[in-house]
């Protein structure tokens, strides 16, 4: 297994340890820094590369005979990110269990080239290892996914690290250096080449690398140039695909700083805006627009609560689709719980459900769930699926129902309402979804009918004879 980290999640904490196997059974612990610390860690900070373990390259296979993504008649909108661990971890009959999950409503799946359970595809100029890409799509494939791929990392020959070898302490924050920029365009179109089946792919992973201290901002002019030499390569290997950017973290203050985008939920940082805006206005083409973000500040947490600030979701998409001039809106990845929340998996399951609602009704396209298994067994806060023993868990079920009556494009009825504001409702013509935002019961009229919701509890039900 390859060490990376694997939860990414933010407020707990924005940049987590994940252990990993090394290919070689050595235990690497991989310390992937918090935001501060990897502002800090600029293309020109690559100070003290080692080039870490010896990459291993397996003999050369064919590319795997991928089953063709199901034709659907909408867009799923929702779906998962396969993290550090994933179905490779589990016995067989956990595999089994977790494709059948995936794929009883054929959702979207995304998977990174290099790190989050996969090893270095290019370890030396030419030489490439897929059989970790090639384990991981296979599995995608045979679970009714459509495929997504984040274009991220890179090869340590790329950073400024030894060709051969991988530093995988180094891996999450070195941006590829300007004069590797057609070097990564040449690997992002052998891997289109390697999948022809997948027809989205999004180009890198939250600006890693491209902050630059000199300056106190993103560097949007690099990470542009790197995102066009790759948007031309994939086209060129099929016109056909889909490539989206630029992959923004957006955070948020509770303070009221400068910034043309704010509400009760917080200030957004403008630095991310700007580079966002320098982007759309720079970048040679794009199919759809990517950032992520988490509902917490970085200095209080939620604000004004753990439901309010979900608003940030809606007001950030209606500013992308605007600035965009309304491209199709992708989140990567989103958080909402605050580190050591010491949440029930109700709890976490209600807010989560909130939050699609938030996407949804803003117009959200894509949102990714990035998924957080672990290895072995034991707790697994937020999983789909209990590691070890396959029971499926409650964000599962919820995407599952969201992917099913929500895909993009649906209609939204705004007419249903509830009658107590604790209820939040979102409907369509044929089903209505429930939660239940306090811990306590509530009873409420919920279209036309009286329905009673325990503490926290998500409730779906049918319309119009459904």
């Amino acid at each position: 297994m390859i060490p990376s980290d694997g939860r990414h999640a933010r407020r707990r904490s924005p940049w987590p340890i994940a252990l990993g196997a090394g290919i070689l059974a050595v235990v690497l612990v991989v310390g992937i820094m918090i935001y501060a610390g990897v502002r800090s860690s600029s293309r020109v900070g690559d100070k003290g590369y080692k080039g870490g373990e010896v990459a291993e390259v397996g003999p050369t296979q064919a590319p795997p005979q991928l089953e063709q993504p199901p034709v659907l008649q909408n867009w799923p909108r929702w779906g998962v990110t396969h993290t550090q661990y994933s179905t490779e971890t589990e016995p067989r009959q956990v595999v089994e269990q977790a494709r059948g999950m995936l794929g009883r409503v054929p959702m979207l799946q995304n998977q990174h080239i290099m790190g989050w359970g996969v090893g270095n595809p290019e370890p030396s100029p030419g030489q490439f290892s897929f059989r970790d890409l090639d384990r991981r799509l296979t599995f995608m494939a045979s679970s009714r996914a459509v495929p997504v791929i984040t274009l991220c990392c890179a090869p340590d020959w790329m950073k400024g690290g030894q060709p051969g070898r991988t530093d995988w302490s180094k891996n999450h924050t070195v941006a590829p250096k300007p004069e590797h920029f057609d070097d990564y365009a040449k690997l992002a179109a052998r891997v289109a080449r390697q999948y022809p089946t997948v027809k989205y792919y999004m180009v890198w992973n939250e600006f890693k690398g491209f902050w630059d201290p000199s300056t106190n901002r993103w560097d949007a002019e690099g990470y542009t140039q790197l995102y066009n030499k790759v948007y031309t390569a994939l086209k060129k290997v099929d016109p056909q695909i889909k490539v989206g950017g630029p992959y923004m973290p957006i955070e948020s203050g509770s303070g009221d700083g400068a910034s043309e985008l704010k509400g009760p939920w917080g200030t957004v940082d403008q630095r991310a805006l700007d580079a966002i805006e320098y982007w759309i206005q720079n970048k040679k083409g794009a199919d759809f627009i990517v950032v992520d973000g988490a509902s917490m500040t970085t200095d209080k947490g939620n604000v004004p609560d753990d439901f309010g600030a979900l608003g940030k979701f809606s007001a950030i998409t209606t500013w992308l689709r605007q600035k965009s001039d309304d491209l199709p809106v992708w989140w990567a990845e989103w958080y909402v719980e605050p580190e050591n929340s010491g949440w029930s998996e109700e709890r976490r399951t209600a807010v989560q459900a909130a939050a699609l609602m938030e996407f949804a009704r803003s117009g959200v396209t894509t949102a990714l769930y990035w998924n957080p298994q672990v290895k072995g067994s034991g707790d697994c806060p937020g999983c789909l699926w209990a590691p070890g023993r396959g029971d499926e868990m409650p964000m599962a079920g919820l995407l599952s129902g969201f992917t099913r009556w929500f895909p993009a494009g649906a209609r939204l009825d705004g007419a249903v309402t509830s009658s107590d504001p604790k209820v939040k409702v979102l409907a369509q013509e044929q089903q209505v979804v429930m939660v239940n935002t306090s811990d306590r019961e509530v009873t409420a009229t919920v279209d036309g009918r009286a329905v009673t919701l325990g503490a926290y509890e998500i409730k779906w039900a049918g319309r119009g004879g459904t």
